[in-house]
């Protein structure tokens, strides 16, 4: 009797556990009795609104045919593999998901009182692309606020390339109209206008364009092209710093070739008179070629000089030796 009497009791103490862990794993209710009867247990992996595209993960507690991943339509809609009719999630987040799912499976009497679990795997309608003179073009997800400024940093930042603006293009949508909208690069960089900073909320391009170049040849220390990264555009003097300025034996004047309507103008510059100020400095257009030419007059004239001298100190020298 005393060892049925320890069974009973042990019995009851495990009964009386396993009810108590069923009742903490169900989800509490926050209404009272006017608390509907579906629950619903939403994921903390994001809560942003999906669109046509995104990926999801429904679970359904007890129905393990229910759960699976659903991928939006285009439409923005889903169909569970027991429902008749689709159910339009696009706009919802997440936890309405839930609701909205929970509510179409009370409705066709699939499920008395469904637990629903919905969380997102993929956000593909609001990626963000990155192209241009940047670092790492590609493309971002737009989950939480996110503006220009945090995608140009997950582009790892402009490359040295990189011209004056940034172009953002909108998608149209409904009834309203692509917009591009044009940031100045230098104005969002420096942090005194937050205006500029755009919102992105999926869809969006941000193109960071390459600078227009400029062509700087002739008797300068180092010829190439150099971008125009000012949106205000370069001058000659700019353009010779760049070129790390030049060398001797230079003329007094320089030339702008630029081309007009199919035709190429050549326009002269006073370079001695800009580089002592007794002439304005001369702007240089995107495409335009710097030419500084050489005095070839000057520096024959020198050359001979030199190799005068030159042959005079040999002689002399040839002269002390045969003494």
């Amino acid at each position: 009797m005393h060892n049925r009497g320890v069974i009973v009791v042990l019995l009851l103490a495990t009964g009386a556990l396993c009810q108590a862990q069923t009742q903490s794993t169900q989800p509490k209710s926050m209404g009272g009795d006017d608390a509907p009867r579906d629950a619903v247990w939403t994921s903390n992996l994001g809560n942003e609104p999906v669109g046509p595209g995104d990926l999801l993960y429904i679970s359904v507690s007890g129905a393990p045919e229910l759960s699976r991943s659903y991928r939006v339509s285009p439409d923005g809609s889903i169909v569970l593999p027991m429902g008749h009719n689709s159910i339009h999630v696009a706009g919802l987040t997440p936890d309405a998901i839930g609701k909205t799912v929970a509510a179409d499976l009370t409705h066709e009497n699939v499920l008395v009182s469904p637990i629903v679990s919905v969380s997102m795997l993929d956000y593909r309608s609001r990626q963000v692309t990155v192209v241009g003179a940047v670092k790492q073009p590609g493309m971002i997800q737009a989950i939480g606020e996110v503006r220009v400024l945090d995608a140009l940093a997950k582009a790892q930042g402009v490359a040295p390339e990189a011209g004056p603006e940034i172009v953002v293009t909108r998608p149209a949508h409904d009834s309203v109209a692509a917009q591009v909208t044009t940031i100045p690069l230098k104005q969002l960089l420096s942090g005194q206008h937050p205006e500029l900073d755009l919102r992105l909320y999926g869809g969006e391009e941000v193109r960071v364009p390459e600078a227009q170049k400029i062509f700087i040849v002739g008797n300068v220390k180092m010829p190439g092209s150099y971008p125009v990264n000012d949106a205000e555009g370069t001058t000659v003097l700019k353009a010779l710093a760049m070129s790390q300025g030049q060398m001797v034996f230079t003329t007094k004047s320089a030339y702008i070739y630029r081309t007009v309507d199919g035709k190429r103008d050549e326009i002269a510059v006073p370079l001695h008179k800009i580089l002592h100020r007794s002439a304005p400095d001369m702007v240089l257009q995107a495409n335009d070629i710097l030419y500084v030419p050489e005095n070839g007059g000057l520096h024959l004239t020198t050359s001979v000089l030199d190799r005068i001298a030159s042959f005079g100190g040999n002689v002399g020298s040839g002269l002390i030796i045969w003494h």
